[in-house]
């Protein structure tokens, strides 16, 4: 079992318990599926890129990625309806706690001039958006072999009822917020 799991059990849920006053285990937010999001723009003129996406998706997730498709057409960027435009990959249970571990202890510490993330993109609900610029921060991408580096946007979807437990929920699994002066 995943270390970022055993931690939610042993530590996080009592703690949650404790603060907020839950009359049951059960109650306590959960995290449910994180969603990674890639969107490749050129993707109308150039075909390999989005090829190449997602070779890089599928390394840093170990999950094959769907291509997310246009909704309607654009006629200024050469945009039509159904034009394959970026990819997305959800995982859940092992796979999402495995990911969680390494983007908190590995990738999002590489990142330059790091203070903290965002504590702003909570929607409202109890889930939370953390848009990355660039994917050369996880260990798998090798340097070398990126053709053009993008940004990603990844969803963190909790059972929390606000984004008050749900910051709660991210901070004690390790999220590394950004401290507010």
């Amino acid at each position: 079992m995943p270390t970022v799991f055993d931690k939610y059990k042993k530590e996080v849920v009592p703690k949650l318990m404790e603060e907020f006053k839950y009359s049951s285990p059960m109650e306590v937010p959960k995290l449910t599926k994180i969603t990674i999001n890639i969107g490749v723009g050129d993707a109308t003129q150039n075909a390999k890129a989005l090829e190449k996406t997602v070779e890089e998706l599928t390394l840093i997730t170990g999950r094959k990625p769907y291509l997310t498709r246009a909704k309607k057409s654009i006629s200024n960027f050469k945009l039509r309806q159904g034009m394959p435009i970026g990819c997305k990959v959800t995982l859940r249970r092992d796979a999402m706690y495995e990911f969680f571990d390494r983007l908190v202890n590995i990738a999002i510490p590489r990142i330059r001039d790091f203070r903290g993330v965002n504590t702003d993109s909570f929607d409202g609900r109890g889930n939370y958006n953390l848009g990355l610029t660039e994917q050369l921060i996880f260990p798998e991408i090798e340097i070398d072999k990126v053709e053009k580096i993008r940004g990603m946007n990844i969803t963190f979807s909790t059972t929390a009822q606000s984004d008050e437990e749900s910051k709660k929920l991210l901070s004690e699994l390790g999220m590394p917020f950004r401290k507010s002066a």
